[in-house]
């Protein structure tokens, strides 16, 4: 009798090591199942994004505003003040490379030379041309009164001699008539001539004086005061000593407002359908790991953009920070999380648990020593889990793998 309990007993304990075996252990050689807890709590979904601080207000370090009107296109940046530099108003900030102003103010001191020439020869020739015209003008006049005198003398002269006197008389005066007019004529065109070659001396002159002047411009000084940031070209890269800066974009700094901040940053195709205006938005920062702000999305991009060096389109999203921080400067790297929906006191488990065929959902549950497969419905998900809305309860135990010879069980379908 004994002998017989003491067989039974041993039958049982070798069938539940069986079974503990088998529950413990895997199922396969080199095979490991993965399980997870359903969990009940809150349950959100946030889109994680990198982008980059920069201020909302801004005032522009500008060259000077007149380069076209000279025709001085790219003008390079000979020296500028380290980024992030703490400026005055008046503060040196810059400066640009001359070369370009200095040939043309050598070529409009030449300009200038020559048309000064040009004028004191004109003044002289003028002097000269009217001088002889006046004096020509003398020696009618002069002839005239002995012309006249003489005909005065020959009241007893012959006819023939009188006659002669007057018609050399009215012959001198029909000359002084036509000199004095041709005297005026020349003196007009003179005067003429001496504006026409003054107006040449007083433009170029005006051109050397602003020449001057824009040289001055090519030292830049601030205009308000604050940290410099650099300017950006049409490329996304900073101004620096080598750029050049154009009549279109003069600019070649920035003064941010630090308390007026946002982080600029990009979504991709699928993340972009989540992100709308008025979002919440938690801001961190590489450069200080215990800084978050809080902050919210004030636009979305409706058009994307091709990303830089790829095919991937993304959007832009600006976000606007709430809260200041006067460790916070522009340029540096954020990182976003954007509250897209947070749901209370909800089930959900790992979306690797989560499997389907012929459009039903469900999942390996774990129950007692066994595994069944449990048609579940499915909520909102996130980038790692997603909510349980019916078929399972909070604890139970899913399997995160499939578990192998269950592949063509039944699956139990919700009532």
């Amino acid at each position: 009798m004994n002998k017989k309990r003491i067989a039974i007993i041993s039958v049982i304990a070798l069938i539940a090591i069986y079974f503990i075996y088998n529950y413990f252990s895997a199922s396969s050689d080199d095979e490991i199942y993965l399980t997870s807890k359903v969990k009940k709590g809150d349950f959100i979904s946030e889109v994680i994004t990198s982008g980059e601080a920069q201020s909302t207000s801004l005032k522009k370090i500008n060259g000077p505003r007149n380069l076209r009107k000279f025709k001085l296109r790219d003008i390079k940046i000979q020296d500028l003040v380290s980024e992030g530099t703490i400026v005055k108003v008046g503060d040196y900030v810059g400066r640009l490379d001359p070369t370009g102003v200095n040939e043309q103010i050598i070529d409009a001191r030449l300009n200038l030379e020559t048309a000064e020439s040009k004028y004191t020869q004109q003044q002289l020739d003028t002097t000269l041309s009217l001088k002889q015209e006046r004096n020509t003008i003398k020696d009618l006049t002069f002839s005239m009164e002995e012309t006249k005198l003489e005909l005065k003398q020959s009241t007893y002269e012959p006819p023939a001699t009188v006659k002669k006197l007057e018609i050399n008389l009215e012959k001198l005066e029909r000359d002084l008539r036509e000199k004095k007019e041709n005297y005026k004529i020349k003196k007009r065109q003179a005067n003429a001539k001496m504006v026409e070659v003054g107006t040449e001396v007083s433009k170029i002159r005006k051109k050397l004086n602003d020449l001057l002047e824009l040289l001055k411009s090519f030292t830049i000084y601030s205009d308000g005061s604050g940290m410099i940031t650099y300017d950006k070209n049409w490329d996304g890269s900073k101004k620096k000593v080598g750029s050049s800066i154009s009549p279109w974009n003069p600019t070649i700094a920035r003064l941010p407002d630090l308390t007026k901040m946002e982080s600029k940053t990009y979504a991709n195709e699928v993340d972009i359908r989540k992100i709308k205006k008025d979002l919440p938005v938690k801001v961190g920062f590489d450069a200080f790991p215990d800084v978050v702000l809080e902050g919210i999305v004030t636009n979305v991009a409706n058009v994307g953009e091709k990303k830089r060096g790829s095919d991937i389109k993304v959007f832009q999203v600006m976000i606007k920070l709430n809260e200041s921080n006067d460790n916070i400067r522009p340029g540096m790297t954020t990182s976003n999380k954007i509250l897209t929906f947070e749901k209370k006191d909800v089930l959900s488990i790992p979306l690797e648990a989560i499997f389907s065929k012929d459009s039903i959902t469900y999942v390996y549950k774990k129950s007692g020593f066994s595994i069944t497969k449990k048609q579940v419905k499915i909520g909102d998900s996130n980038n790692d889990a997603v909510i349980i809305t019916q078929g399972l309860n909070e604890n139970d135990v899913v399997y995160l793998n499939k578990p192998e010879g269950y592949e063509s069980s039944q699956i139990a379908k919700l009532n």
